[in-house]
């Protein structure tokens, strides 16, 4: 009698009513503050109105409480900010959103056994340093690399393409993820090479491109080196366009560039959905920054929950809310999650398993602007 009543008694407990549980705390690391404020600001609103919208819809679910915490997009910061967290017995974190405070605060959350969901980290080696506990929700590098690696191998099949780089880890990796693309598809680039973050005169480069006879040229940096190099391109007579990352997603590619940006290709993430309706409220105005990111703040936060309420069905026994290794078993390697920005699985890294990556090219619009908007020319 004694055995065959403990299973009913768990049962219960496991169904007892959220509103007895003290809620389940998520931390948030953001830059709330810093050049990266907006992005920063969005992640919070998003993370908000998924916790709003999750509390109020009930079912038996805990209930759940945001804790934002401004780590200012610097590692030192986000290092601190993540200490404070598992001190706390925080378990469950959104954050950091820049890759360097995501390598930086890593080690802490995985001795503690916290769970991070990073909406924006996509330096590539970031999930192959065994972390148990992190995942990411944007495409790694490698992922926009090799999709751009695609298109030019489709677009420009047989033809002469240069790869480029500003000789940072970020652009070089972009480049060598094209590269890698390219050799697969069997047509090695006609030249690799880079140049310093802020260099001004390309001539030589230039020379070089121009002597090799480019058709295409890929880019691995950020919008400034980026405008400089198109602009020189074109200076110089050469009409192949450009292919960079979401690296130049920033006015001043259009501010630099000019007319000379005309026609370069870029890779990024597909549009983010806007957020539903809050109940009972109109929606906040969002820059167009924190609008990108917001979706990814709400998603995180249906991660998350989700993937409490399964490692809480596989093991009752563990108690209402699991420890944060039994929730990233969950997310690893197990069917894709149900969020705002579609299914959303991981790999055994704790890359997204379907990085999705869209190509664009920029345009001058009728009033003479520089954008990209809906201008989708994905699969070629």
């Amino acid at each position: 009698m004694k055995h065959s009543l403990a299973p009913i008694v768990a049962g219960l407990l496991f169904a007892a009513p959220a509103a007895a549980q003290a809620p389940v705390r998520i931390g948030l690391s953001a830059p709330l503050s810093g050049p990266d404020a907006a992005y920063g600001q969005g992640l919070r609103q998003g993370a908000e109105q998924a916790v709003a919208d999750l509390n109020r819809a009930g079912g038996g679910r805990p209930k759940f409480a945001l804790v934002p915490v401004d780590d200012a997009g610097e590692a030192r910061q986000a290092v601190a900010t993540a200490k404070r967290f598992t001190a706390d017995g925080v378990r469950f974190v959104i954050g950091p959103f820049e890759s360097g405070a995501v390598a930086a605060a890593a080690p802490v959350y995985e001795e503690a056994g916290a769970v991070m969901i990073a909406p924006g980290a996509t330096y590539a080696p970031l999930t192959g340093r065994g972390f148990g506990t992190l995942f990411r929700l944007a495409p790694s590098d490698t992922q926009q690399g090799r999709a751009a690696g695609s298109y030019l191998a489709k677009a420009f099949a047989g033809r002469r393409v240069a790869i480029l780089n500003d000789r940072s880890t970020y652009g070089r990796g972009l480049a060598e993820a094209v590269a890698a693309q390219f050799k697969e598809a069997g047509t090695p680039e006609v030249l690799f090479d880079g140049f310093p973050r802020g260099t001004r005169d390309l001539s030589d480069l230039v020379g070089r491109l121009k002597a090799a006879r480019v058709e295409a040229v890929y880019f691995g940096g950020l919008a400034p080196e980026a405008a400089t190099l198109v602009r020189a391109l074109r200076e110089a007579g050469i009409a192949a366009p450009l292919v960079a990352s979401d690296g130049i997603l920033d006015p001043a590619f259009a501010a630099i560039a000019g007319p000379a940006g005309e026609g370069t290709v870029m890779t990024l993430p597909p549009d983010p959905p806007r957020l539903p309706e809050p109940k009972g409220g109109k929606a906040p105005a969002r820059s167009a920054e924190a609008e990108s990111v917001a979706a990814s703040g709400y998603a995180a936060v249906e991660i998350l929950a989700q993937a409490l309420e399964r490692a809480r069905g596989a093991d009752p026994k563990a108690g209402r809310i699991p420890d944060g290794r039994k929730v990233a078993e969950a997310l690893h390697g197990t069917q894709p999650v149900r969020t705002i920005l579609g299914p959303v699985g991981f790999d055994e890294r704790g890359d997204r398993a379907s990085g999705a990556v869209t190509v664009r090219v920029w345009r001058r619009t009728p009033d003479g602007r520089l954008d990209y908007a809906g201008n989708d020319i994905s699969g070629p």
